[in-house]
């Protein structure tokens, strides 16, 4: 049975449309996200699976129009720069690379960046919700990321950046961004799943 159509997009198996309707965005009003609504994320990132409930992951934010945005905005590449000018959040999703315990020693946590990435899934989902859009990128300078962030890269991963913006008319936007400003397509399910044994 075909799967529904939203968003441009149409799923082959049979899902909730949310999963169609979100998608990354790069046009954003740029107006203050309220402190509420951004908690609100993180809230919805707490409660992502975990590996025995480690919650490996962190981030590390900032409001548009503040001296720690400069500072967390001027690690992007200039290609994000140039469209995560109109976000009003940039964020930073780490994660831990060991499970703290009291009264242990740090174990080693195999699934930290796994764990991490589920929690980046759920505060997407959650500002699709409400309304507004958030944006994941892999575009900066990763050495530089942990000397801004204050991360130590023998204890944590920095894994990506979060653009958290409410989402407008393509047209705020320069080329090549403004053509590409639409949900992107997806492989299909045969491409990625296999059944016994990996055939990819």
């Amino acid at each position: 049975m075909a799967g529904p159509e939203a968003n441009g997009r149409a799923a082959e198996h049979d899902v909730d449309p949310m999963f169609l309707h979100r998608w990354s965005p790069r046009a954003f009003t740029g107006e203050p996200m309220p402190h509420a609504l951004l908690m609100g994320l993180f809230e919805a990132a707490r409660w992502a699976p975990s590996a025995f409930n480690a919650q490996p992951w962190r981030f590390v934010y900032a409001h548009k129009g503040t001296p720690e945005w400069d500072r967390l905005f001027d690690v992007l590449i200039p290609y994000n720069q140039a469209w995560v000018k109109h976000a009003s959040v940039l964020m930073y999703v780490v994660s831990d690379r060991f499970r703290r315990t009291e009264g242990r020693e740090p174990a080693p946590i195999h699934s930290h960046s796994f764990d991490a990435g589920a929690a980046w899934g759920y505060l997407a989902l959650q500002a699709h919700r409400i309304g507004w859009a958030a944006h994941g990128m892999a575009g900066f300078d990763l050495p530089r990321s942990y000397e801004v962030l204050g991360i130590d890269e023998g204890q944590f991963r920095v894994e990506a950046a979060v653009a958290v913006g409410r989402p407008t008319d393509k047209e705020i936007l320069e080329e090549p961004y403004r053509s590409r400003e639409t949900p992107s397509p997806r492989n299909p399910v045969s491409s990625f799943a296999f059944e016994g044994r990996f055939t990819g």
